[in-house]
């Protein structure tokens, strides 16, 4: 690989790039959000990144859409009364220093050692609005995230997960282990995710993914079923948002894809689909 090409190490170094997004959203007259954070998070390798992954800085609207809807479900789903949110693959996500959340709210992040280590070295300066603790840790460490889970399922009565660009790295098998494992304890109500149809996983293995995979960061998860897929791991579908059609109500999908809308009603198969998804919890899991 080329220095310029192994600016992408690992896994880790996507959380550079989707930072970048969210900075250039920040700076749009017209923004949706505000993360004041994202460009010192990004830093000069998530920039880098963006504009030299194929595609790398392309796209805009879709990671818009995403950040959007994950803030709108998170939203809703505290208002309905969880008080405990738990960020996997938390990234450098901050929604817990930029979103109006309640100050006795508790927003636990688990994530990598080094990625944990590199976020609070960037905002060892900033205070959360609500009461924010990191855990280190490899999500397929599934020992360990057991024990975690089971620990935090003893401090609040409802909690809401929440995992966005997670799963696309796992290998289906890996999802349908974590799923089960989130729907094991009694308070984890419901679990927030984004999600790619199996045509858009084609479309992205053969496009920037290529360049991910050299990094040991390949995507490998698009189910055929979409939601459904996590039906018999303890998990119904409970709303889903995609994201080309989130992002033209918004006035942001770009007019060569606004043939793709409306959706069909089954757009999970070959048909090129990402959106975000809400689950939750069926009684018997």
């Amino acid at each position: 690989m080329t220095d310029q090409d192994s600016l992408v190490r690992n896994v880790s170094d996507t959380a550079l790039w989707v930072a970048y997004f969210r900075a250039q959203e920040t700076l749009r007259p017209d923004k949706l959000f505000s993360d004041p954070f994202a460009e010192r998070l990004a830093g000069k390798r998530g920039f880098e990144i963006a504009r030299t992954l194929p595609q790398g800085s392309s796209h805009e609207w879709a990671w818009m859409a995403r950040t959007y809807l994950f803030d709108r479900f998170i939203a809703r789903e505290i208002a309905e009364g969880a008080t405990l949110v738990l960020n996997l693959a938390a990234g450098l996500d901050a929604r817990p220093y930029r979103m109006d959340l309640p100050p006795d709210l508790q927003w636990i992040e688990v994530d990598l050692p080094g990625l944990v280590a590199y976020k609070e070295e960037i905002l060892a300066g900033e205070k959360p609005v609500c009461r924010l603790t990191r855990y280190p840790l490899d999500l397929s460490d599934t020992e360990n995230r057991r024990r975690l889970f089971d620990d935090i399922n003893q401090r609040a009565s409802r909690i809401a997960v929440a995992s966005e660009g997670l799963l696309i790295y796992f290998t289906p098998e890996e999802v349908a282990s974590l799923a089960k494992d989130l729907a094991a304890p009694s308070h984890f109500e419901s679990w927030t995710i984004d999600l790619a149809s199996q045509g858009q996983l084609e479309l992205m293995q053969r496009t920037t993914g290529k360049k991910l995979s050299e990094a040991g960061a390949p995507f490998k998860f698009g189910p055929r079923e979409g939601p459904n897929f996590f039906a018999p791991y303890g998990w119904r579908s409970a709303d889903v948002q995609g994201m080309l059609k989130t992002a033209a109500q918004l006035n942001r999908a770009p007019a060569e894809l606004l043939a793709l809308l409306p959706e069909p009603r089954d757009p999970y198969g070959k048909y090129p689909w990402t959106g975000v998804c809400l689950l939750k919890r069926t009684p018997s899991a």
